[in-house]
C-alpha cells in the first residue's frame, strides 16, 4: 500500500476518536450530574473546557509541529488524548472531570493541528480533495456513532465507559502512528518558539470566549464581563503586533496575504458560526417542543451526519476536477437554504420535512468542507502547513463557540433567559403549548440569523476566486521566509 493511504488511514483513526468523543459526551451529562453530585454550571464546563482549551492550543501546537515534527506531535496527541480519556472515566468528582477534559482537549488539539497538514503533505494537489472527502466521512460517521454508542453504553453500564472506550482505540492509533508514519518535511530546528506570543494569544482568546459565553447569563454590562472582553481584545491586539514584528512568529501573518488562503479561512469560520448550533437547536426543539427523549432526539437528527458521510467523497472529487471554489460555494448556498427552511419550523411540523431539511444541510456541508479545506491547505506554503492547518482549525473552533453564544443570545430576545438556559441544558421536558410556541419562534429567529451569516460565508468563498493574490491591510506583503529560512 502506498504511504499516502497509510497516512490517511492513521489520521482517519484519530479523527474518528475525536469525532465520536465530541458527540457522545452530551448525552451523558445528566448521568454525570447525578453520579458526581454536581450542578448544571459545572456540567456545562465539561463541554466548554474541552472546546476552549483545544481552540486556545491549536495554534501553539501547529507552530511546534512545524519546528519539531508533525508526526512526532501527532503521535503525542494520541497519548495525551488517551490518558485524558482514562482520567475522565476515573474522575471522583466534577472538578477532576473538568481538569481531565482539559488534558483531553490538549491531546485533541495536537491531533487536529496536524491532521490536515499530514494529508496535505502526502497527497498531490489533484488528490487532496478526495483524501479530505474520505476524512470528512469519519467526522460524519463519528457524529452518527456518538449518539448511538452513547445511548447503548448508558443503557447497559456507567457513563464512565463513554470515556474508557477510547483506551483501546487510542492505543491502536498510538502504535500505528509510531510504527507507520514518518516525517517528510525538514524541521525548522533553528527557530525559537514564541512563548510570549503564545501567552498573549491564550489570554486574548480565553478572555473573549469566556466573556462572550458568560455574558449571556451574567449580563453584558457586568463589570467582570466588560473587563474580560477588554483584556481579551487588548491581548489579541498585542499578539498581532508582536507576531508582526517578531523574527520567529507563532502565526506568520503573511499567510493572509494570499487571497485564497485568507478568504477560505474566513469562509470556514463563518460557516462554523452559522451551522454549529444547528444540532443543539434541533435537539432541544425535538425534546422541549415535540417531547422526545434525549436519545430519540439524537437519533432523529441522524440525516444530517449520514448525508455528510455519504456525499463527502463526491464533494472532494468534484473539487479535484474543477477546484474548490464552486463546490464550496454551492455547499454554502444549500446550507443557507436549509437554514431558511429551518426558520419556518412550527410545533407541528411533520418529521419527514425536518429530515429532508437536515439531509439538505448535510449535503451542503459535504460540498463545502473538503473542497474548502483542500483549497485552503493547497494555498499554504509547505514549510508552514501545520501553522496553516492550526490557524484554519482555530478560527473554525472560534466560530463553533460563538455559534452557540449567538444562538442563545438571539433566542433570549424572545424568551426569558432562565427558560432559555434550562431548555438548552436539557433540564426542561415537554414544554407547555404556549411556551413551546414562543420557544419555536425564538429558535426560528436564530436560524434566520444563521442563514445571514452563511450568506456572508458564500461571499467570502466567491471573493477568493477574484483576480489578484494580495490583500491590503495587516498582512499586505507577500509571504516571506522566517528568520531561520533566510539564513539557509
Amino acid at each position: 500500500m502506498e504511504y499516502k493511504w497509510i497516512a490517511l488511514s492513521v489520521v482517519t483513526l484519530g479523527s474518528l476518536m475525536v469525532a465520536i468523543d465530541s458527540t457522545i459526551v452530551i448525552l451523558a451529562l445528566p448521568a454525570m450530574l447525578q453520579d458526581l453530585h454536581s450542578d448544571l454550571v459545572r456540567m456545562t464546563w465539561v463541554i466548554t473546557s474541552y472546546l476552549l482549551i483545544s481552540t486556545v492550543l491549536l495554534l501553539s501546537f501547529g507552530r511546534m509541529a512545524d519546528m519539531f515534527g508533525r508526526v512526532r506531535l501527532y503521535n503525542l496527541g494520541f497519548l495525551v488524548f488517551t490518558i485524558g480519556s482514562v482520567l475522565c472515566g476515573l474522575a471522583p468528582n466534577d472538578l477532576f472531570l473538568i481538569a481531565a477534559r482539559v488534558l483531553q482537549g490538549a491531546g485533541g488539539a495536537m491531533l487536529n493541528a496536524n491532521a490536515m497538514a499530514i494529508i496535505t503533505e502526502v497527497f498531490p494537489p489533484g488528490e487532496r480533495g478526495t483524501a479530505m472527502g474520505f476524512n470528512s466521512i469519519t467526522w460524519g460517521a463519528g457524529s452518527v456513532l456518538g449518539p448511538v454508542l452513547g445511548g447503548l453504553i448508558l443503557s447497559l453500564t456507567s457513563w464512565r465507559w463513554i470515556f474508557l472506550v477510547n483506551l483501546p482505540v487510542g492505543l491502536v492509533g498510538m502504535l500505528a502512528a509510531y510504527f507507520l508514519l514518518h516525517e517528510i518535511a525538514p524541521r525548522q530546528q533553528r527557530e525559537r518558539f514564541d512563548i510570549l506570543g503564545a501567552l498573549l494569544f491564550c489570554v486574548g482568546l480565553v478572555g473573549l470566549l469566556f466573556g462572550l459565553l458568560e455574558g449571556i447569563s451574567v449580563g453584558w454590562r457586568s463589570p467582570l464581563i466588560v473587563a474580560l472582553l477588554l483584556i481579551g481584545l487588548v491581548a489579541l491586539l498585542a499578539f498581532l503586533w508582536r507576531e508582526r514584528h517578531y523574527a520567529y512568529p507563532m502565526l506568520n501573518l503573511h499567510l493572509f496575504s494570499n487571497r485564497v488562503y485568507a478568504f477560505s479561512v474566513l469562509a470556514a469560520m463563518l460557516q462554523s458560526l452559522a451551522v454549529f448550533a444547528v444540532n443543539f437547536l434541533v435537539i432541544f426543539y425535538l425534546q422541549g417542543v415535540r417531547g422526545y427523549s434525549p436519545l430519540v432526539a439524537a437519533l432523529l437528527i441522524l440525516p444530517l451526519p449520514l448525508f455528510i458521510s455519504l456525499v463527502g467523497p463526491l464533494g472532494g472529487r468534484w473539487a479535484d476536477r474543477v477546484g474548490g471554489t464552486i463546490p464550496a460555494t454551492v455547499g454554502l448556498a444549500l446550507q443557507a437554504l436549509a437554514l431558511l427552511l429551518l426558520g419556518l419550523l412550527t410545533p407541528t411540523t411533520p418529521y419527514w420535512q425536518l429530515a429532508l431539511i437536515l439531509a439538505l444541510m448535510g449535503i451542503g456541508g459535504s460540498f463545502f468542507w473538503s473542497p474548502n479545506t483542500s483549497t485552503t491547505m493547497s494555498a499554504a506554503p509547505r514549510s508552514h502547513l501545520s501553522v496553516a492547518s492550526a490557524t484554519l482549525n482555530t478560527l473554525r473552533n472560534v466560530g463553533m463557540i460563538f455559534s452557540f453564544a449567538v444562538a442563545l443570545d438571539v433566542a433570549a430576545v424572545s424568551l426569558p433567559p432562565a427558560l432559555v438556559a434550562s431548555v438548552f441544558l436539557g433540564t426542561v421536558g415537554h414544554l407547555a403549548p404556549s411556551i413551546a410556541q414562543a420557544f419555536t419562534a425564538a429558535m426560528d429567529h436564530a436560524f434566520l440569523a444563521s442563514a445571514l451569516i452563511c450568506l456572508l460565508a458564500m461571499a467570502c468563498s466567491l471573493v477568493r476566486a477574484g483576480k489578484g493574490p494580495q490583500l491590503t491591510g495587516l498582512a499586505s506583503t507577500p509571504l516571506q521566509p522566517t528568520a531561520s529560512e533566510r539564513q539557509e
